[in-house]
């Protein structure tokens, strides 16, 4: 395909065969998304709708394996395409050159002006170039002409064949212009039809060239893994399995360096592991045992094992490579209506082009008939609409690559223009702001003993329990060194807290009211209270019937949520917490943070009504949630956002997902949404520029007011200029500071 109005063929080609619901074309990716009743339509039906529009077709199956073949394939083809081209594109550049030469010969050499043998050299030089180099343009528009349509291939055609077959006329029978008063000589356009090929081929490379760096994301996620994966077998034996034979449940040895194959836990060993091309995130991440591990990230330091919990297609790298390719294919409003608009857009262009030809010829000077000629052509080749088609959907494949490579999933081209306009930020708070669980952030030493050893009695008798209060009391153990002794008697007292034996000393841990009735009746409300007030949790633990100690504990934001924060504001974007939490809980990190407002103690289904009510108040709004809880809100916000380590639910019904959790993806993926955003502006701005203001100027609009006519040679340069600074401007989006 090469310009917008294939896009239409093709499209109206697939919804033609029965039981297509609907089909989408991607000028840029040539790719097709087609949504069809399985029970009356196939795979080949639709591959024969598209030859019968006179393109090709492959089928990309869902099986990881037939889908790679396919895809190999298409480079293949891809690759012997670009060779075909630069060998025409050569030829047509070597024998163009010299006949621009011959053709200005009265500016470098007057005498060879006059020459006989200059028209038939003329003809021997422009004559391969267009019947040869030229070859694709004119199957293109036959095979157009025989479904009745007209393309990009058309106007070059009708244009550049025009050109030749007046000056193969002129030169063949020059007596016949003579004899109605024509200087033959005037009437040689073989430099117009040669260069202009030689223009067109030179913008068709390079677009290709360019259009094949644009997906350059997604073909690197879709490169990493390993081959060869180190499976350990019951009894402890040890296999190289190729990547394909690996399955669920399999145990996996990982080396330092080496490539980790598929997702799954860790069970024993540790390491630090780079996830940056899943996450983005440079800094290698610490795994121990229990700890997730994703395949296509690469461990650095240690040895682990871990058990296989998903391969193939089910695996992230997988998951995340079908959103982006899915993002890729959709269509954003606004190409729609560029689509339309070129649909109709070549027959304009020849009315526009008779037209002018006719005004040249009924009211233009002498020669009038050299002058329509010209303004003819110029407007057939200005008007390529192939900038118009790459427009869009170039600067959505490279803005969805780059969001993926930075682990930002944007899943519809939709998303991007939604998140180009918000500008307030609702957010919840557990697990997206915060951890998600509870962590000891202060601690007062009541007991006689030391601190250490008061915390190890604690947290010895903790350990039996399952509330994530005593786990947080557990982790700081842990994280202290402090070995732990077992219980030899446990009780946990729903409401109040737990009592345990350990190494001989009774414990009790627990609410202050609990503390009090077991051995801490000094304990006063100031402290409790100063905790209190900032939202954090307070345990208290006696030992023996004697004060042990005061732990406070809090979900504490995540370390880069202030960032992600100040970010935000720093863009001029009004920042909200959404919590269900306690007030006080909920303003306390929203005081923290820096966030404008808060509401607290909101209910899931409060969550959507008050985005809804945001929205009335003509708002545009983007939630940021990981919970089922969120869903609703997610759903009812202009742009939902999901952190990627939250739930199914929370992540289908977003429209980004933030694959590493990170909440300064927020940010980031605004300014890539206004970045892309801003690139297609740009885009269509040249492409009208090109397509649509220089058509008067082609049709000679300006020739009455300052006697200047556009060469159709400078219409030629200009039309292959307008394709390639497209598709380098969407290219641009590859460096684009995002933060």
């Amino acid at each position: 395909m090469t310009c917008a109005s294939c896009v239409a063929s093709v499209e109206d080609a697939l919804r033609g065969v029965a039981g297509v619901r609907a089909a989408d074309v991607n000028l840029a990716t040539e790719r097709a998304r087609v949504e069809v009743d399985p029970a009356r339509a196939d795979d080949a039906a639709l591959v024969r709708a598209v030859e019968r529009a006179g393109y090709g077709a492959l089928v990309l199956a869902a099986d990881r394996a037939e889908r790679a073949a396919t895809e190999a394939r298409e480079r293949v083809m891809r690759a012997a395409y670009l060779r075909t081209l630069r060998r025409r594109l050569v030829v047509a550049a070597a024998l163009a050159l010299p006949t621009l030469v011959l053709s200005m010969a009265d500016v470098l050499y007057p005498a060879v002006m006059r020459a006989e043998w200059r028209p038939y050299v003329l003809f021997a030089l422009a004559t391969p170039v267009q019947l040869w180099s030229a070859l694709p343009f004119y199957r293109g528009a036959l095979s157009a002409a025989r479904h009745r349509r007209t393309d990009m291939n058309t106007l070059v055609v009708v244009g550049t064949t025009t050109a030749y077959a007046v000056s193969v006329l002129a030169t063949f029978f020059g007596a016949a212009f003579g004899a109605i008063g024509l200087d033959p000589d005037r009437f040689l356009y073989y430099d117009t039809a040669a260069v202009i090929v030689t223009l067109v081929l030179a913008g068709r490379y390079l677009e290709a060239r360019a259009r094949a760096r644009t997906s350059d994301e997604v073909r690197a996620l879709a490169a990493l893994g390993a081959k060869t994966a180190r499976v350990r077998r019951p009894g402890g034996a040890e296999e190289d399995v190729p990547i394909d034979r690996l399955a669920v449940g399999d145990v996996v040895i990982v080396r330092p360096g080496e490539v980790i194959a598929a997702d799954g836990l860790i069970l024993a060993g540790s390491s630090a592991v780079d996830e940056a091309t899943v996450t983005g995130e440079s800094i290698p991440v610490e795994k121990s045992s229990g700890d997730e591990v994703t395949g296509g990230t690469q461990n650095k330091t240690g040895t682990f094992r871990f058990r296989v919990t998903r391969v193939g297609g089910d695996t992230l790298v997988a998951q995340i490579i079908r959103l982006v390719e899915e993002a890729q294919g959709s269509k954003a409003p606004i190409q729609r209506l560029v689509d339309r608009i070129a649909s109709i857009f070549v027959p304009i262009v020849f009315a526009i082009a008779i037209v002018s030809t006719l005004a040249w010829l009924i009211v233009g000077p002498e020669p009038r008939l050299g002058y329509a000629l010209s303004a003819f052509v110029a407007v057939l080749i200005i008007a390529c609409p192939c900038a118009l088609g790459l427009a869009t959907p170039t600067a959505i494949i490279v803005g969805t690559g780059r969001g993926a490579s930075r682990g930002m999933l944007i899943k519809s081209a939709r998303a991007l223009e939604s998140a180009r306009a918000i500008d307030v930020v609702a957010f919840d708070k557990t697990g997206t702001l915060t951890a998600g669980r509870p962590q000891v952030v202060d601690y007062m030493n009541c007991a006689g003993i030391g601190e250490d050893e008061v915390i190890r009695i604690l947290a010895s008798a903790e350990s039996r329990s399952e509330h994530p209060l005593a786990t947080a009391v557990v982790d700081l153990a842990m994280t202290k060194g402090l070995a732990l002794a077992e219980p030899t008697a446990f009780e946990a007292l729903p409401g109040q807290g737990i009592h345990a034996i350990v190494e001989g000393h009774d414990v009790w841990i627990g609410s202050a009211a609990f503390a009090r009735e077991h051995g801490f009746a000094q304990l006063g409300d100031a402290v409790v209270a100063h905790h209190q007030e900032n939202g954090r949790t307070v345990l208290v633990g006696t030992i023996d019937g004697q004060p042990g100690g005061i732990l406070a504990l809090a979900d504490t934001p995540k370390a880069a949520a202030r960032d992600a924060i100040a970010e935000l504001r720093r863009m001029g974007l009004r920042t909200l917490l959404l919590s269900g939490d306690a007030r006080r809980v909920a303003e306390a990190v929203a005081k923290d943070l820096g966030i404008d407002e808060v509401r607290a103690e909101v209910r899931p289904d409060a969550k959507a009504a008050l985005v809804s009510e945001l929205q009335a108040a003509g708002h545009r709004v983007a939630m940021v949630g990981d919970g089922v809880n969120d869903a609703p809100a997610l759903a009812a916000a202009d742009l939902g956002i999901a952190i990627g380590s939250g739930t199914d639910v929370a992540i289908a019904t977003a429209d980004v997902v933030l694959v590493g959790g990170d909440p300064r993806g927020v940010p980031r993926a605004l300014r890539l949404a206004r970045a892309t955003v801003a690139t297609i502006r740009q885009n269509l701005f040249w492409a009208f520029i090109y397509n649509v203001a220089l058509i008067p100027v082609a049709a000679g609009a300006l020739y009455p007011l300052t006697g200047w006519l556009l060469s159709p040679v400078l219409a030629a340069a200009a039309m292959a200029l307008s394709s390639v600074t497209v598709v380098t401007n969407s290219l641009r989006l590859r460096s684009a500071n995002i933060g």
